[in-house]
């Protein structure tokens, strides 16, 4: 029996696969990169994620945890379509997915919710979990060079936003307990309880760096002009978007009753202790 994990050299894969392997668990890394080097797990390359390769990889699988990358949204419909159809085929004992943070309703439709509604459809045990926003969104180079340049923090919140912040590294907590924990199902929140402000989150970074550091709220157009270089338009288009219709929402919290803190004992990291895991 062994684990497959998409985008294994990932920001969210790797730290999963690293987990399991450092666990002694048998790990089989999923990657569209064919140069990619994997330690500790078996290589696949998946290219384009295939239902071909996708269904040979989860078969007899003890657990799958997927996610779709950051792409156009007509790739990321393609790529929920060959997991589901590889779900289906393979039936292996449990999946875990990821929302990376994008909504899982499908009155508001995707491809994260076509995803979550073919898992519930399914019939395979599967459980969901639902981050907010990312830290390392932060670390993104116009984003944290303006932290160490300027001592300003720019994002595309409003300063009164509170959000229940998660890392890449939380997450791969909370996967790697569900993967063990086939019991819990369902939609799993992961981030930080209570919800913190963009002047908090600033405080937290100017504590760390030794310098005052301030808040700047800046536009999701402002936001995808900085974001294009590194992703492409179409891409960063769809994330500005986001931020745009996320400007109309009173708060990006976790509900407590659904979070990782209750229903798995894996409490997130503050921002202060996420600066020292990855020695900023």
């Amino acid at each position: 029996m062994t684990y497959v994990i998409h985008g294994a050299t990932g920001a969210q894969g790797g730290p999963v696969v690293a987990a399991l392997a450092a666990a002694g668990k048998s790990v089989t890394a999923l990657t569209r990169n064919p140069d990619a080097v994997v330690h500790g797990a078996q290589r696949v390359v998946a290219a384009g994620y295939s239902a071909v390769d996708l269904t040979d990889a989860y078969r007899g699988a003890e657990g799958v945890f997927v996610h779709l990358p950051v792409a156009p949204e007509q790739d990321r419909q393609t790529y929920a379509h060959n997991i589901l159809t590889a779900v289906g085929e393979a039936r292996p004992d449990h999946v875990v997915f990821s929302t990376s943070g994008f909504a899982v309703d499908a009155a508001i439709g995707g491809a994260a919710a076509a995803l979550a509604v073919g898992l519930a459809d399914s019939g395979v045990s599967h459980a969901v979990v639902a981050p907010e926003l990312y830290l390392e969104n932060l670390l993104m180079p116009h984003v944290i060079g303006s932290v160490r340049e300027r001592g300003v923090l720019p994002y595309p919140i409003r300063t009164d936003f509170p959000v229940s912040w998660a890392s890449h590294l939380d997450i791969a907590d909370a996967v790697v307990a569900l993967l063990d924990r086939t019991d819990v199902t369902g939609v799993i929140s992961v981030g930080q309880y209570p919800a913190i402000t963009g002047p908090e989150l600033a405080e937290a970074f100017g504590a760390r760096l030794g310098r005052n550091v301030v808040f700047d709220q800046i536009t999701p157009e402002e936001f995808r002009t900085s974001m294009t270089p590194l992703m492409g338009e179409s891409a960063a288009a769809d994330i500005a978007g986001a931020y745009q219709a996320m400007s109309a929402m009173p708060d990006r919290s976790i509900a407590p009753e659904t979070s990782a803190q209750k229903l798995l004992g894996v409490t997130p990291r503050t921002t202060s202790q996420w600066l020292a895991d990855i020695g900023l």
